[in-house]
């Protein structure tokens, strides 16, 4: 038996290095980075490898090298709202959110969760499950990406601090999607609403396919 949660060092390792691609990409830590918390081994991660990433390393060949990125983000961290013991500032003993992936009550990695948020002068807050599903629909039909509620928690946090006017511009923030889609599909086929949606069933080939979704001129 091998635990794999949060709590899991080895599983932090191998989180924390989503960090050294993002700065690998932008050839720089970005401004802010924004994910879901459920157990918050993400943000725990993440956080460690930008530590990493902008501090020397040590070498046995070439003694010390330089650092790879010159700083380091600041953490937005968004819970559930019924499943948000960060913001309560105590375990939830009956965490309610349809967003099952961070419905978690009492998080594996709290304490280094909320050194991260306090370290780097971020924040961890909560949005609602209909905020979630909400940035969930955007991100299908704006960005064409599929993702589960849970991993649209981020990205309805953004959204919801910038109809507040707290999101600064000209910064660089990355946001971090978690799971795909299909690991929660039924939320995929429900209206603004709540009301379900009744899929339609068509021939499996391109023409007739394309044709339904409004695609074949």
């Amino acid at each position: 038996m091998f635990l794999v949660n949060s709590v899991n060092p080895a599983r932090i390792e191998g989180q924390k290095t989503g960090a050294f691609e993002v700065v690998d990409s932008l050839g720089d830590a970005p401004d802010f980075h924004v994910l879901p918390v459920g157990n918050a081994g993400n943000i725990t991660a993440y956080w460690k490898g930008y530590k990493e990433y902008c501090a020397p390393f040590e070498s046995i060949t070439a003694g010390t090298l330089p650092a790879v990125s010159t700083r380091t983000p600041v953490m937005w961290g968004f819970q559930a709202a019924g499943a948000a013991p960060f913001v309560a500032g105590h375990p939830i003993t009956e965490p309610d959110t349809i967003a099952t992936a961070i419905r978690i009550g009492n998080p594996a990695s709290w304490d280094t969760a909320v050194a991260a948020r306090d370290e780097s002068g971020g924040v961890i807050e909560a949005v609602t499950d209909e905020e979630i599903l909400s940035a969930h629909r955007w991100l299908s039909a704006r960005e064409g990406v599929f993702v589960e509620p849970g991993s649209a928690a981020g990205v309805a946090g953004v959204i919801k601090k910038h109809a507040a006017g707290e999101v600064p511009t000209g910064k660089t923030i990355v946001i971090t999607v978690t799971g795909h889609g299909l690991k929660d599909p039924q939320w995929a086929l429900r209206t603004e609403d709540g009301s379900e949606v009744q899929p339609v069933k068509v021939a499996n080939d391109v023409v007739t396919v394309a044709t339904a979704l409004g695609l074949e001129e």
